[in-house]
């Protein structure tokens, strides 16, 4: 009998080689470093699109799908934009600050849109917007001009970024959903807390003051869930105080 050698094909897994989990935002100087070189760059476009995306904190299918209307009203862009969100299919809104709106106006004026065109039109002809997958290019593109590893990083970076700068400067995580267009703070908990034995009626607990157990330490099946319940959310005054009530008054 003759041995045959069968070839046996092994599957490879999706996240083999790559870093999984949650993307970092970026910080301040990241941010003007990248800002810096697309303006020496001269690059009207992708300037306009980092800009926007940092202060919209939308995701990357919201981002791409937008309309000049969208942002611009009459002949000028708006300091305010609201859209509905393409997963939640809820309304968010968010400030467009001057240097963004600069950046928009430059980008418009350049390209020629009109109203209902496109704000970011993809250079493919089967495609009417810039995808996704071509945002997320130019986002690697970004990260590795400053030296971090792109790897780590991808659009949904860009979405935190503002939003974690608000949360480190108030501390405040209704504001942080707010931006985020989520649809509820307690509901982003219960969603954490049903993939553990938690109860969820410690939810209804002002400011998440949650009973410790005797030992004072944490099942480990609950550590994950540790920088929400390990002590209550601190009260700030002066200047974080005003900037959460001009947070919640805009909705972000």
């Amino acid at each position: 009998m003759k041995s045959e050698n069968v070839a046996v094909s092994h599957r490879v897994p999706w996240n083999k080689g790559k870093l999984t989990g949650q993307k970092p935002p970026l910080k301040l100087r990241e941010i003007w470093a990248i800002r810096t070189r697309l303006q020496m760059a001269s690059n009207v476009r992708e300037l306009a699109m980092f800009n926007l995306a940092i202060d919209s904190k939308l995701r990357a299918c919201d981002l791409t799908r937008l309309q000049v209307r969208d942002v611009r009203h009459g002949s000028r862009v708006a300091a305010r934009a609201t859209i509905m969100q393409q997963k939640t299919q809820r309304p968010v809104q968010f400030e467009i600050t001057e240097q963004t709106r600069e950046s928009l106006e430059a980008w418009i004026e350049a390209r020629g849109l009109k109203e209902a065109d496109f704000l970011f039109p993809s250079r493919v002809h089967t495609s009417p917007h810039l995808s996704t997958r071509q945002y997320a290019r130019m986002v690697h593109r970004w990260i590795a001009s400053t030296g971090l590893d792109d790897a780590a990083y991808g659009t949904h970076s860009m979405r935190r970024t503002k939003a974690s700068l608000i949360y480190r400067r108030t501390k405040n995580l209704r504001a942080y959903s707010c931006c985020l267009g989520i649809r509820s703070w307690k509901a982003r908990f219960a969603t954490s807390a049903s993939r553990s034995t938690m109860p969820l009626r410690w939810l209804s607990k002002p400011r998440f003051d949650v009973p410790r157990p005797a030992s004072g330490r944490l099942p480990a099946r609950n550590r994950h869930l540790r920088r929400f319940i390990e002590r209550p959310f601190p009260t700030h005054k002066g200047t974080h105080a005003v900037d959460v009530a001009s947070l919640r008054r805009s909705q972000c």
